[in-house]
């Protein structure tokens, strides 16, 4: 992309945030449409590809934090605990939700209260994100979540939807936040930090219920900001290819 347009989306998406917006809410729509990049070739709902959806690397993430360029910056967010649901949206439409597995669930998921049924993309667009019990701990909000699932005659008044990742694009996770927000998605509350010492901070608030308090977490989850460097690890054959980290007790 241009950068000047680069640069111009972002300083009107500033402004727009700040309650000041210099252009309508159409021609940014449009805007912002040539500024989010789409990876065609990621595409979880294809049963040929045979895909699951990746599971979180859990152990010495002391390792991991030690592998990172100085000052790279990391975003910090609670590790729900229900269950992984991928979801697709095809010309703006709810088209298809996924299990980790690559189960069929579109007839629970759209149930959903906060799963908007419509979205101002027109194009596939695949996101991830966690299918929890609201006011329930860890471990009995998964139960509930999985038994919804499987229950054919499950309600899901009581479960929510948190998105958090954009499967097919090419955002990094700041921008991938926001966008989802726009979009109508709910998002998890998040901490960013280019100070890798700061985890072990993160981690003790998160042990003393300073933050995160809100949802049922085993643990917090520490990614790259950086869709780069992100897809960079993925690529890569060395041992530290992960990007995001759970850490949990």
């Amino acid at each position: 992309m241009n950068n000047l347009l680069k640069r111009d989306v972002k300083y009107i998406d500033e402004k727009y945030r700040l309650g000041d917006g210099i252009i309508s809410d159409d021609a940014f729509k449009q805007l912002e449409k040539l500024f989010i990049p789409v990876d065609t070739e990621c595409d979880y709902f294809n049963q040929k590809n045979n895909r699951l959806l990746p599971k979180l690397a859990k152990e010495n993430y002391k390792d991991f934090l030690g592998s990172l360029f100085t000052k790279t910056r990391l975003s910090i967010q609670p590790k729900i605990d229900g269950c992984a649901i991928a979801i697709r949206y095809i010309n703006g439409k709810f088209n298809k939700a996924i299990t980790k597995k690559g189960f069929d669930v579109s007839s629970k998921i759209k149930q959903i209260k906060n799963v908007p049924d419509c979205i101002p993309i027109k194009r596939d667009f695949q996101i991830r994100g966690e299918l929890y019990s609201t006011n329930e701990v860890a471990g009995i909000s998964q139960r509930i979540a999985r038994k919804y699932l499987n229950d054919n005659k499950g309600i899901g008044a009581s479960l929510s939807f948190c998105c958090f990742q954009i499967l097919n694009g090419r955002l990094n996770q700041y921008e991938t936040l926001n966008y989802l927000k726009k979009c109508g998605f709910s998002t998890p509350q998040s901490y960013f930090t280019n100070i890798t010492s700061e985890i072990e901070i993160f981690k003790k608030n998160w042990l003393e219920r300073k933050i995160f308090a809100k949802y049922p977490t085993d643990g917090i989850v520490i990614k790259i900001n950086s869709r780069k460097l992100q897809l960079s690890r993925e690529k890569s054959l060395s041992q530290n290819n992960e990007w995001q980290y759970a850490i949990e007790k």
